[in-house]
């Protein structure tokens, strides 16, 4: 089976300049830019010599590739290139249209269901995975396996939670007698996670103490994040691996955080900010900004990247 790709770029209504066969090409499939062969389209989002010298050397049949590039580049005899705005956005609707199934809806024998728990339409959960008391889990939403829902869980919408995660147990807080000894601080609320969220492997959230941990719609948390009580993210945030961000800190919509970065307690991030890896967020952060080091520091007049921009939608100056 093959898909004409001037179709499929039509179907999605993307703007193009093209050179090359008259004739639309048929691919197969997708790969790298490294990998792809003379059937398969594949993406190039570096501009300037780099981009030039990676789609020079690819054996891919078609490449979709930034317009800055145009006429910088030897077309080889046979091939395609597409030059637009946002190479590699293209290239991921194009890939949900070849590749995207019918996933699987039920529940299995082997998970463990609250009888106060509530369950929408057409869900997934997963082999031994776990759904606690005064759970909710709204419509056309995946519970991979050995996830645990603890308590006091809202879910929404077309959620995917991969295996291993944990949300709703207990958050870390405790108070001293004048002997040292610890009590912990009772944790009363939940945890309301809104639609289209995905949450990676063994990822944990904890439920709230005296106010609930909030997860916007469209927030993307990749694996093995830690989120503290009380913390609030907005619509469309990217958390990747390692991310830990303490209790009661608020994240604004858009906000990337990278590898590694951890966020202090009771802070506040802007709207659209960028945490490099690494970093150590200990004041609040601005709309738009870009933080980086131990502590974190505006570095934002110093990248000219449009890459880094583009990881928290924004645009550069």
């Amino acid at each position: 089976m093959g898909w004409n790709i001037e179709s499929l770029l039509s179907d999605l209504r993307v703007e193009y300049q093209t050179n090359g066969p008259t004739q639309s090409k048929i691919i197969s499939g997708v790969a790298s830019i490294k990998e792809a062969t003379e059937d398969e389209l594949s993406f190039c989002y570096h501009e300037g010599e780099k981009g030039a010298s990676l789609i020079s050397q690819s054996k891919a049949g078609v490449i979709l590739c930034k317009k800055a590039l145009e006429g910088l580049i030897q077309q080889k005899p046979g091939s395609q290139i597409f030059y637009l705005d946002n190479p590699r956005f293209v290239f991921v609707q194009i890939m949900k249209q070849i590749y995207n199934k019918k996933r699987n809806a039920g529940i299995s024998s082997n998970a463990v269901i609250s009888k106060g728990a509530k369950i929408g339409f057409d869900c997934y959960i997963g082999d031994y995975s776990v759904i606690g008391e005064n759970c909710k889990i709204g419509n056309n939403t995946i519970i991979s396996e050995r996830v645990s829902l603890v308590q006091n869980c809202s879910i929404g919408d077309g959620c995917i939670i991969q295996p291993g995660v944990t949300i709703g147990a207990d958050g870390f807080a405790f108070e001293r007698y004048q002997n040292g000894e610890l009590e912990r601080f009772p944790h009363i609320k939940g945890v309301k996670i809104g639609n289209y969220v995905e949450i990676c492997a063994n990822s944990s959230i904890a439920r709230g103490s005296l106010s609930d941990t909030m997860i916007g719609d469209g927030t993307k948390i990749d694996a093995l994040v830690h989120i503290a009580h009380n913390v609030v993210t907005g619509k469309n945030c990217e958390l990747t691996a390692g991310t830990i961000i303490g209790g009661s800190t608020t994240l604004g919509d858009m906000c990337w955080t990278g590898l590694n970065s951890t966020l202090k307690d009771n802070i506040k991030v802007g709207n659209n900010a960028l945490i490099a890896a690494g970093a150590a967020v200990i004041h609040d952060v601005q709309d738009e900004d870009i933080v980086a080091g131990v502590p974190a520091k505006s570095i934002k007049d110093k990248v000219t990247s449009d890459l880094l921009f583009l990881m928290s939608g924004q645009k550069s100056k």
